[in-house]
């Protein structure tokens, strides 16, 4: 179950919560809305205090960033199954998308600056997207000969 706060970005920041389901819906963007998104993975809140810190930045990033960035909170439930396509390997983590695609991630809780300083970087259309890491890369030889990749 999300925190209040966590809560409170639906309810009081009208913030939408996204889901597998949704998603992509949620990251094309309508008519005169934004190409730019960011999606909050909260993590476990008993085991991530940090994401209430988190969930009392992102209203004030969404007011710095009014007009340039929409944003959304991943469902708990589904976070796990979303991680590997946003690059997120920590929580709370906010991810910024440029359509459906990652441009940039900023885990746990950072000091304002970063955030406006990363984000207004992350929001030109000149930056690259992340491209997913696919896994770790590992091979194992053993006396030369590859046992496994």
């Amino acid at each position: 179950m999300p925190s209040a706060l966590v809560r409170a970005l639906n309810e009081r920041a009208h913030l939408p919560v996204v889901d597998e389901t949704n998603i992509d819906a949620f990251l094309a963007p309508a008519a005169g809305e934004p190409d730019n998104a960011v999606l909050f993975f909260t993590g476990d809140p008993a085991q991530r205090p940090e994401a209430d810190d988190v969930a009392v930045v992102l209203p004030e990033l969404m007011q710095v960033f009014r007009g340039r960035l929409r944003g959304a909170v991943v469902r708990r439930a589904t976070e796990d199954k979303l991680k590997a396509r946003f690059n997120v390997v920590v929580m709370p983590s906010l991810v910024v998308t440029r359509r459906d695609q990652p441009v940039g991630v900023l885990g746990k809780i950072r000091d304002w600056s970063e955030y406006v300083e990363k984000i207004s970087a992350w929001l030109s259309p000149d930056v690259p997207v992340m491209v997913s890491s696919g896994g770790p890369k590992v091979e194992i030889t053993h006396a030369g000969k590859e046992i496994a990749r």
